[in-house]
């Protein structure tokens, strides 16, 4: 070996002290970085959390000026969504009662004795279609405002 040429190990232990030193500065800067990122991080939360402070604080307020604006078109979804409710509810109903034995066929017959009660009553003579057209007149003018009630 030749002295003037420093040997591999005494060129390795003269380079680690500047690597030692470079390891640990290395080192050092990741602790460095959590800390601002977890800082950053915690400030992004806190500024999310603001932002739902404030939606949360005016959603009244927003909410009456939905309904102040759209009334009559929500009154109007409602009662279609009633009817439909309630047109659904009787499908059921009536379903359910057909499906009964004899009570679908005792409903049947007491519907054609109604009708034919009904035929011989106000349909037969003159006179008594206009008693039923008197009736109708009479219940028209109720129902409706016009004139004053003759019974």
């Amino acid at each position: 070996m030749n002295p003037e040429t420093p040997s591999s190990e005494s060129r390795l232990e003269s380079e680690n002290p500047s690597v030692e030193v470079n390891v640990q500065n290395v080192e050092a800067i990741p602790s460095e970085l959590q800390v601002s990122s977890t800082q950053a991080y915690t400030g992004q939360v806190q500024q999310v959390w603001a932002q739902i402070a404030r939606f949360l604080e005016k959603m009244p307020s927003y909410a009456g000026n939905f309904f102040s604006s759209y009334q009559r078109s929500l009154v109007t979804l409602g009662l279609l969504l009633a009817v439909l409710v309630t047109l659904r509810i009787t499908v059921a109903l009536l379903t359910a009662i057909h499906s009964l034995p004899l009570i679908a066929p005792t409903l049947q017959l007491i519907g054609i004795g109604y009708t034919a009660w009904f035929v011989y009553r106000y349909l037969l003579t003159a006179e008594s279609r206009k008693e039923l057209s008197q009736d109708f007149q009479t219940l028209k003018q109720q129902v409706l405002g016009r004139g004053a009630s003759n019974t």
